[in-house]
């Protein structure tokens, strides 16, 4: 072994008491395929056998390093080959502590138990172990470096966490995932804690909501602000039901977790349907102890339980790229049905007008009056692929509408009071009303 290593091994547990794994961590990129606890055995080993040498030609300074090896080295093999060589051991004054673990390597079995028993009430993949450390023990152990220059030493909290994951790997048969971890597994190894960072589970679908007046998320009541008062029947709500609700009370069920949250790809107006393949969503699950899940199984499930209001489809697994694709409403078209009532008589020129005026145009809306108490007061730009027109009565109209995501829909009817140009009601110069909306499809973007 080198005769550098030796003598700043040395150096440091002249001053230091160190256990095996800290001093090896000292050294730990020198040498391939041991851990630090043997590295650390090693340089000891060798110290001993240096100063048993230096000891039988009558070197002071051989049994000052067994001395030192017996007391801040807790080396037993020290201990013996002093006693064999009737030299006093100073067992009264030796230190009970590593100065940098303070023997905290000495429970990593128990840890770890108590990791596996918290991980058995989980279904999981893969793990990660974290290491949460005192900012003393991080601070003393950087002193520690730059005091002695060490140059090819790798931090505790990399070594306490390589041990503890091979353990749990071990015990669980699971696998670690540096990225994208089901369960992250923190540990605390001076307050002996361990608490685990359960990551969400997502799923991804279509939802097709098949009846009217039915949010598409909670909407909690406007004048308690969800605490419940009389009147919202003290539910804390304005509406009893949601698309969220209805979905979201099957997957908490299955899976276990501690709160749902709802993420679409834009959202339809409350007494409008969502109709065709249906609108892409992702639940998102807080906290899921179960994570196996049946699909098919748990589609039919959440059917069952909307009850003809509500159906979803397509269940696939998904993660958190999947929700933020979702919220860019600009990267889906919508394909929209509108009932129109006119306050006049309309005729077939008319409705060629509006296909003319109002496919492949860009209209400018500002921020409709009905939300204006919710959203910014911004004026956007919405393109319109195509418009088709069919009469119904001399005063009604479908009108169809393939557009970019985020086109207010009524108000491209009403006008909204100028807000929205161009509009149906200004082309023809006669007003126009929204009996009835659906939405017929959502094509997401690439």
């Amino acid at each position: 072994m080198s005769k550098d290593i030796l003598e700043k091994a040395f150096q440091m547990l002249e001053k230091h008491p160190l256990c095996d794994h800290c001093l090896g961590r000292q050294f730990a990129l020198l040498g391939r395929g041991i851990e630090n606890h043997e590295r650390g055995k090693a340089i000891k080993l060798a110290l001993t056998l240096k100063a048993h040498a230096l000891s039988i030609s009558k070197s002071k300074h051989g049994i000052k390093i067994l001395k030192v090896l017996a007391t801040n080295g807790f080396s037993e093999i020290a201990k013996e080959t002093l006693k064999k060589m009737r030299k006093r051991v100073p067992e009264k004054s030796a230190p009970k502590k590593c100065f940098l673990c303070e023997n905290k390597f000495a429970i990593l079995d128990n840890l770890a138990k108590k990791a596996i028993k918290q991980l058995k009430n989980y279904e999981f993949e893969n793990f990660l172990v974290g290491i949460e450390l005192p900012f003393s023990v991080e601070e003393r152990e950087d002193e520690f470096r730059a005091k002695f220059e060490v140059n090819y030493g790798e931090n505790m909290r990399n070594e306490f966490g390589r041990i503890l994951g091979k353990k749990i790997i071990q015990e669980s048969g699971k696998t670690v995932d540096h990225k994208k971890p089901d369960i992250v597994v923190l540990v605390d190894p001076f307050a002996e804690k361990i608490r685990l960072q359960v990551n969400p589970l997502y799923v991804a679908g279509r939802y097709r909501k098949l009846v009217r007046d039915i949010p598409q998320s909670k909407w909690f009541c406007s004048n308690c602000r969800g605490k419940g008062c009389e009147k919202c029947n003290w539910t804390g709500k304005m509406y009893p039901e949601s698309v969220e609700e209805i979905i979201a009370k099957p997957f908490l069920d299955e899976t276990g977790g501690e709160k749902a949250s709802f993420h679409a790809s834009g959202r339809e107006d409350i007494d409008a349907r969502m109709l065709g393949k249906g609108r892409p969503f992702v639940i998102e699950i807080t906290k899921p102890k179960k994570r196996f899940l049946n699909l098919k199984k748990l589609e039919r499930i959440v059917n069952a339980y909307a009850e003809g209001k509500v159906e979803v489809s397509d269940l696939k697994p998904a993660n958190k790229n999947v929700v933020r694709k979702l919220k860019k409403a600009e990267t889906a078209q919508k394909e929209y049905r509108v009932l129109i009532e006119f306050e006049n008589r309309i005729t077939a020129k008319d409705l060629r007008l509006l296909e003319e005026k109002l496919s492949n145009t860009i209209v400018k809306q500002r921020t409709p009056l009905r939300v204006l108490h919710r959203r910014a007061d911004l004026t956007r730009e919405k393109y319109i692929y195509e418009v088709k027109v069919k009469k119904l009565s001399p005063k009604k109209a479908e009108m169809k509408i393939r557009c970019q995501g985020g086109l207010y829909v009524k108000e491209l009817v009403t006008g909204d009071e100028g807000r929205t140009t161009p509009n149906v009601s200004e082309l023809l110069n006669n007003k126009a009303k929204p009996l009835k909306l659906d939405v017929l499809n959502v094509i997401m973007g690439d």
